[in-house]
């Protein structure tokens, strides 16, 4: 797809229609909310008056992909927005001396020799000639083809770098095949005890070593925490910084409900309109839900006049616990990001 690689020459009829090109960026999220702003008007602003497309990848990571497409006409005006924003938001902060605008390009590697030219004479030319500072990274992103490049200065002179970036991307189209880079969601440590997923909600909190945490969950249960990757050992009291993983689930008599081979089956209530991030294009996303958690999920049919969905989870205690989480974290983010589609 067009969209999915960097900076491509697109394609002219006779040399009179102009090129096409796809520039990504890298972005946190209070950036992304600034170019999305209140009720999306911003982005649909810049859409509108700039003439490019500019889409943003999915809100479940913490660093999203904005890419922009048009002309370079289209992009030169976007880029003229969107720096201007980030420009007027830097002023409104109380730090003194005011940071630069800064911007994270996504360049093939194939392409950044290019941009650099012997001897670095080219990266010193746009320098030189834009006031941008501009720095090309010297190790792929990580599971792909392509490299960091960070454009940094005030809105114009960013734009302005940009601009001869784009031209010079134009003229030295990527060599071979592209892997985009794309940003993994986030899943912060997870450990099961007790019946219960806890997840780590203050990075600041110390760590305790594997001993300590068995230690700890030897003298509460009786036996060792299975811990849940990504691997690390994080304590299971409830002190300050650590809680259980919030869900709606739904009271069940007696317990759990039993289930054979020793499993257990457990329920949660899912609204109607949040259901469709749970499920995901496809069945996308409960399908991944499915294969990392290990347990078996299944949801009801919508039944006129109910405004929940039951979500039903089969498994040991440590997939239930791990399915529970995966669902809250896409419920989580369906709620509180402003991803865009």
């Amino acid at each position: 797809m067009a969209t999915e690689k960097t900076m491509v020459q697109g394609n002219e009829s006779n040399g009179i229609a102009p090129s096409i090109l796809t520039v990504r960026m890298i972005m946190q999220g209070k950036e992304v909310g600034s170019i999305i702003g209140k009720k999306g008007d911003n982005i649909k602003k810049y859409r509108e008056d700039s003439g490019a497309k500019i889409n943003i990848s999915d809100g479940s990571c913490p660093e999203r992909i904005v890419t922009i497409t048009g002309t370079t006409d289209n992009i030169h005006k976007a880029f003229t927005m969107i720096c201007s924003k980030f420009e007027e938001d830097l002023q409104n902060t109380p730090t003194v001396p005011k940071p630069p605008v800064t911007l994270r390009l996504v360049v093939p590697a194939s392409q950044c020799g290019s941009l650099i030219g012997k001897g670095g004479i080219k990266i010193k030319e746009i320098r030189e000639s834009t006031g941008a500072s501009i720095q090309v990274a010297s190790e792929m992103l990580p599971n792909s083809t392509e490299r960091a490049v960070t454009v940094s200065g005030t809105a114009e002179a960013v734009t302005a770098c940009i601009k001869v970036v784009c031209s010079i991307m134009l003229e030295s189209p990527p060599k071979g095949a592209t892997i985009p880079y794309r940003p993994k969601p986030a899943v912060p440590p997870v450990v099961y005890a007790g019946g219960q997923a806890f997840v780590i909600q203050s990075p600041q909190m110390p760590v305790p070593p594997p001993a300590e945490l068995n230690k700890l969950n030897q003298m509460s249960l009786g036996q060792p925490v299975p811990i849940i990757p990504p691997t690390a050992y994080l304590p299971v009291s409830a002190a300050p910084g650590y809680a259980p993983i919030p869900f709606q689930q739904r009271p069940v008599q007696n317990g759990p409900i039993p289930a054979p081979n020793g499993q257990q089956t457990h329920e949660m209530n899912i609204p109607n309109d949040l259901i469709g991030c749970i499920i995901g294009r496809g069945g996308q996303k409960i399908n991944e839900i499915r294969q990392i958690s290990g347990a078996n999920i299944k949801i009801s049919n919508a039944e006129e006049g109910c405004p929940d969905r039951k979500v039903t989870i089969t498994g040991t205690p440590e997939t239930i616990g791990m399915a529970q989480y995966l669902i809250n974290t896409r419920v989580t983010t369906e709620v509180c990001g402003m991803g865009i589609r």
